[in-house]
This record gives C-alpha cells, sequence and structure tokens, in this order.
C-alpha cells in the first residue's frame, strides 16, 4: 500500500469522531439530534457532548454544516470509502511498514477468521490477478 499523504490534508478522526461519520454515513446529512439518538441506541452518550464533537469536526474540515435551516445539518466532506483507505493506509504504514501482506498474514492467523471469510477472500484475490 502506498501512501498518499499529500492527498490528504484532513485530520485523523478519533474513535468517537468516527462513531459520529458512521451514523451520518449511514443515514446521510443529520442534525445533531438525531446522531445523538442513533448513538444512544449502542451507549449513552450526552447530547452537549455529540454537539461539541460535531462542531469540532466541521472546524478540522471533517464535516461542513449547512445553516439554511433553522436546524444545522451535518455533512461528511469526505466519502466513507476514501476515509477508510486513508485511515487503512496509514494503519499499514505505521504498524506493517507498509506491508499489506503482513497485515493479512496476521488477519488470517487469527482464529477468529471463519472459513467463510477465507473462502471470500480467495475468491477476491482470484479476480485480482
Amino acid at each position: 500500500m502506498k501512501s498518499n499523504q499529500a492527498e490528504n490534508n484532513l485530520p485523523e478522526p478519533t474513535k468517537a469522531e468516527l462513531e459520529i461519520l458512521q451514523v451520518l454515513w449511514e443515514f446521510g446529512p443529520s442534525t445533531v439530534r438525531f446522531v445523538n439518538d442513533k448513538l444512544n441506541e449502542l451507549r449513552e452518550v450526552n447530547y452537549t457532548s455529540t454537539l461539541k464533537q460535531m462542531q469540532i469536526l466541521a472546524e478540522k474540515g471533517i464535516l461542513k454544516r449547512d445553516e439554511s435551516q433553522m436546524k444545522h445539518i451535518y455533512i461528511p466532506v469526505e466519502a466513507e470509502e476514501k476515509t477508510k483507505d486513508q485511515l487503512l493506509n496509514r494503519f499499514v504504514n505505521t504498524l506493517y511498514k507498509g506491508s499489506a501482506s503482513k497485515l493479512m498474514m496476521q488477519l488470517l492467523g487469527n482464529e477468529k477468521t471463519s472459513k467463510k471469510e477465507i473462502e471470500e477472500i480467495k475468491r477476491l484475490l482470484d479476480s485480482m490477478e
């Protein structure tokens, strides 16, 4: 995997910020209330905490805010796939010195990898040849 640091000018989101992004990617542009309600389905999250994090995400340039209505709508700046690709590239570069094969070997050696998942990986590899 190659690093595209120059291409990615956005800062890396924190774990809590990624939870917010996941909601927005799944449900589309949303209010703070909607995002907070979705987060509360998983664990208790204070509305003011969600608001503050979404404001920080907007300041970082990771979200944009539509202020044309009374209730502000937040929208992710980058598509889900692009953000995940950038995070994966950083992860592989940092922990595996850029070697995707070392990452895959560790993943496949993990006892949690099911036979079905291994078959899916084989199909994917076959389609790449």
